[in-house]
C-alpha cells in the first residue's frame, strides 16, 4: 500500500476528523472563555478587592538591565490564566456531566417492545385443522 493512500485512509477516518474539529472549536472555546475572564469577570473582582487589575501586578526581581525594563514575575499574568482555567474546566465538567446524563437515561429506557415470536409448526398444523373443521 502506499504511503499516501495509507495517509488519505488514516484521515479519513471518523475518529481523526472528529478530532481536527474538537480541536478548532475547543480553541475558539479558549478564547471565548479567555475574553469572559479578562473583559467581564476580572474587572468587577479588581474592584471588589481594591481597585486591583491582575494582570498589573509583578513583582521585580533585580535591577533593570541597561537601559532596559526591570526583570519581573508577572503573577497577576499567572493568576489570569489560572481563573481561565478554572472556567473552562467548569465549563468542560458541566458538558460531560450532561452528556454522562443522557447517556444514563439512554441506557435506562426500557427496550422497545419485541415483535411476537413466528408461530410454531404445530401452532400453524393446529392453525391448518381449525380452519378446515370451521369450513365444514
Amino acid at each position: 500500500m502506499s504511503m499516501v493512500k495509507e495517509f488519505k485512509e488514516f484521515v479519513m477516518r471518523g475518529n481523526v476528523i472528529d478530532l481536527a474539529v474538537g480541536i478548532v472549536i475547543g480553541a475558539a472555546f479558549g478564547k471565548i472563555v479567555s475574553s469572559l475572564v479578562a473583559d467581564v469577570i476580572m474587572p468587577p473582582l479588581g474592584l471588589v478587592i481594591g481597585g486591583v487589575n491582575f494582570t498589573s501586578l509583578k513583582l521585580p526581581v533585580g535591577s533593570p538591565l541597561a537601559g532596559g525594563e526591570p526583570v519581573t514575575l508577572n503573577y497577576g499574568n499567572f493568576i489570569q490564566t489560572l481563573v481561565d482555567f478554572l472556567i473552562v474546566a467548569l465549563a468542560i465538567f458541566m458538558v460531560v456531566k450532561g452528556i454522562n446524563k443522557m447517556q444514563r437515561k439512554q441506557a435506562q429506557a426500557p427496550p422497545a417492545p419485541a415483535a411476537p415470536p413466528a408461530p410454531t409448526k404445530d401452532q400453524l398444523l393446529l392453525t391448518e385443522i381449525r380452519d378446515l373443521l370451521k369450513a365444514r
